[in-house]
């Protein structure tokens, strides 16, 4: 089926570069109406295509690249839908810019909501030469095909190179939407399900600039920013005419900054002539810091076991949970913890900025998953008018969730206010890890009553997390309507809060990434608890809604049973040796795990092999999904040995010999297979992650007995080999 295009928001513009060359765009009707009708705006092309006379093809990727493929999957559905040979094509990262939307990884959100823009912009310069070329040989539209970057007339055997068209295209009246054909479905594609190389592999593994500390630019001087260890502090005074004296310094200044950990806060800016002479004098920098916080990760468990206590806030219920628990044959309870833990990105945080007093333009070039976010808090910090802001996008050294928040664009932006020169501030590991937006650490107190064949008859969760005034921190919320919520006739969820002066915020997959592991770990306890497979248990809960279903019961339940099958689920593994399940659904993705561990009960164990199934609708890159869901893995497998400590308002953690990740002979060997829908595709960045850790986590205890309800694995006394 090839589905009509929506014209509820976009239509297409063309415009024809004096070089000759033609180029396509999709704008989108603002909200704002005249005269009943959506005002359309002067539009300028937002370059999603360019094809030039000598036959060259440039597709734009709009959206920040930091690892998840988006660079070459993108340019991919554009160049599907034109019907251009891929190998021909130039692939160019666009900057920040409201003509193109949203422009942001996050939220697994790219993919699903680029799909019909992209595809349209394709079709519609695929369309347009195909119509140039029909009135160019007096011959239908209906007769003419696209095919590798050539309009053939099958009939005659004519045929013309996109690049030999371009000037008669240009001429040509854009089509409506509506009159789009758009292909959707994995057996249309010609280009998008197959494997397709990185279009940045060769100069990643040369070693060329890409990333943003790559950025040089002419006269470009390098910056530190000092800030408070403890979170929320200030500066009081600083030895800064000492520190100008130093080699190669040429600018120590106070950075005043404000009260919000989201935004720019205070500190002190080294800026030398080169980054080494910049850290260096920092190690001389003596601060006088006014710091009131008390947070310690002891108050907070003392906290969390009085409030265990208290009955807690209801978030939702339905069904009668007593009556529940009266009727199930086997009621069980047990509680997880898991900690705090950071980003951990390859790459710190940076960004570079230059400053042009004479226009009052800022230009950034930004490692940033938000950029518009970042300029919108630079305009309102410093008082910029946003139009005065240029942000370039560079590519990114990893995210996570952790380049969402733009303290670091905001800190570059207020130190090149103040010199004259372009200035590049370059985090070191010690300040990522000390000022992270951490995922928050939570408590989790279950109570499960099942029937006899394993089913759920009754839930109670008290949850406890961390929050100020009336709702949870950033990534600490856990909604009421998440699943067993609607999987069980009876159901409670409530929770506590702590407060905190903890800087907190999206870490991949927010939430779903701890509190899966917490949940799926509970279904094993409550399945072993009446002799049922966790497979037949896990069915069974995807059997029936009770109310509104939390999630597609039919793709949750295929994902989970493909990866069953692909693991040969219920084989003999003999002693010492163990497989654990789990599944998961967010962001419009559908996953399962199915982990296989070897180990004893000494705790020494290792991860073999992670049996992975996903459903995200069709696959746009295999090489890009296969690198998502790998990664997840690999990422939870990782995390899941960290743990961030607070003490007096800072943490204890400063670099990787305190907060180690997962060495590469620990990582386990990974088998993804894909249930490719009809449905609209959604991302990968994120719904494979959360159902990794309690994959493992189960395994883990059938192959040593070992539970574990804590996290990070050394507080079980278990070790990856």
């Amino acid at each position: 089926m090839i589905a009509k295009a929506s014209s509820r928001r976009s239509f297409i513009k063309v415009a024809a570069l004096a070089s000759g060359a033609l180029i396509v765009g999709v704008s989108r009707t603002p909200s704002a109406k005249a005269n009943g009708k959506a005002k359309i705006e002067v539009w300028e092309p937002n370059l999603y295509v360019r094809i030039d006379p000598n036959g060259v093809t440039t597709i734009v990727s709009k959206n920040p690249e930091a690892g998840q493929g988006v660079k070459t999957a993108f340019p991919m559905v554009v160049a599907e839908c034109l019907n251009v040979d891929w190998e021909t094509v130039k692939v160019e990262q666009a900057p920040l810019d409201e003509r193109y939307g949203r422009q942001a990884a996050g939220g697994s959100r790219g993919t699903p909501d680029g799909w019909d823009d992209l595809r349209i912009a394709g079709a519609a310069a695929c369309f347009m030469l195909k119509s140039a070329a029909a009135k160019k040989w007096g011959v239908s539209k209906s007769e003419c095909a696209a095919e590798n970057g050539f309009i053939v007339h099958k009939a005659s055997g004519k045929k013309l190179a996109y690049g030999d068209l371009v000037g008669l295209a240009a001429k040509e009246k854009p089509p409506e939407v509506d009159a789009l054909e758009l292909k959707s479905r994995p057996e249309e594609f010609k280009l998008l399900g197959k494997f397709v190389r990185g279009v940045d592999n060769k100069k990643i593994f040369t070693g060329q600039p890409l990333y943003g500390c790559d950025t040089r630019l002419d006269g470009m001087l390098y910056a530190v920013f000092q800030k408070c260890s403890v979170f929320g502090g200030r500066v009081r005074k600083a030895n800064l005419k000492e520190i100008e004296r130093l080699p190669g310094v040429r600018y120590a200044f106070v950075v005043e900054g404000g009260t919000s950990l989201r935004g720019l806060q205070g500190g002190v800016a080294i800026v030398a002539e080169t980054w080494w002479e910049a850290e260096s004098a920092r190690k001389k920098l003596r601060v006088d810091w006014d710091a009131d916080n008390a947070n310690s990760t002891t108050s907070f468990e003392e906290q969390a076991a009085r409030l265990a206590k208290q009955e807690g806030k209801t978030v939702r219920e339905y069904g009668n949970v007593a009556k529940g628990f009266d009727k199930a044959h086997k009621v069980l309870e047990a509680s997880y913890y898991y900690p705090f833990v950071s980003h951990a990105n390859m790459e710190p945080q940076n960004c570079t900025a230059h400053f042009d007093r004479s226009s009052g333009k800022m230009t950034l070039w930004a490692p940033s998953q938000n950029p518009g976010s970042g300029r919108n808090l630079i305009s309102r910090t410093l008082g910029i008018p946003q139009e005065k802001i240029h942000v370039n996008l560079t590519r990114m050294g990893g995210g996570f969730g952790r380049r969402l928040t733009p303290d670091f664009m905001v800190e570059v932006a207020a130190i090149a206010k103040e010199v004259k020169e372009p200035v590049q501030l370059q985090w070191t590991r010690e300040d990522d890890m000390k000022h992270d937006f951490y995922r928050p650490a939570a408590w989790h107190h279950f109570k499960g009553g099942v029937d006899k064949s394993g089913r759920l008859v009754a839930w109670d969760h008290h949850f406890i997390t961390f929050g100020n005034g009336k709702k949870p921190v950033a990534g600490a919320n856990l909604s009421g309507k998440h699943y067993p919520s609607g999987l069980t006739p009876n159901f409670r969820l409530r929770q506590s809060m702590i407060p905190c002066q903890v800087p907190t915020g999206p870490w991949r997959s927010p939430g779903h990434s701890a509190y899966c592991w917490a949940f799926q770990s509970f279904f094993d306890e409550l399945a072993e608890s009446v002799s049922v497979d966790p497979l037949q248990f896990r069915l069974q809960l995807l059997e029936k809604a009770h109310g509104t279903a939390p999630l597609d019961l039919h793709r949750t339940r295929e994902t989970l049973k493909l990866a069953a099958k692909t693991a040969n689920w219920g084989r003999s593994l003999g002693e010492g040796r163990g497989l654990g399940m789990a599944f998961h659904f967010d962001h419009g993705g559908f996953t399962a795990h199915i982990a296989e561990v070897s180990g004893d009960s000494s705790g020494k164990v290792k991860v073999e092999k992670v049996y992975s199934a996903a459903d995200v609708g069709p696959i746009i890159n295999m090489s890009g999904a296969d690198n998502q869901v790998e990664g997840c893995v690999i990422d939870a497998l990782s995390t899941a040995h960290g743990e961030v400590t607070v003490n007096g308002g800072a943490v204890d953690q400063n670099n990787f010999d305190d907060y180690q990740l997962l060495r590469i002979g620990q990582a386990p060997d990974i088998e993804t297979v894909y249930l490719q829908s009809d449905n609209r595709p959604a991302g990968l960045g994120e719904p494979p992650i959360a159902a990794a850790t309690p994959a493992i986590t189960n395994a883990i205890y059938a192959a040593t007995g070992i539970r574990i309800r804590e996290l990070p694995l050394s507080k079980a006394g278990v070790t990856i080999g």
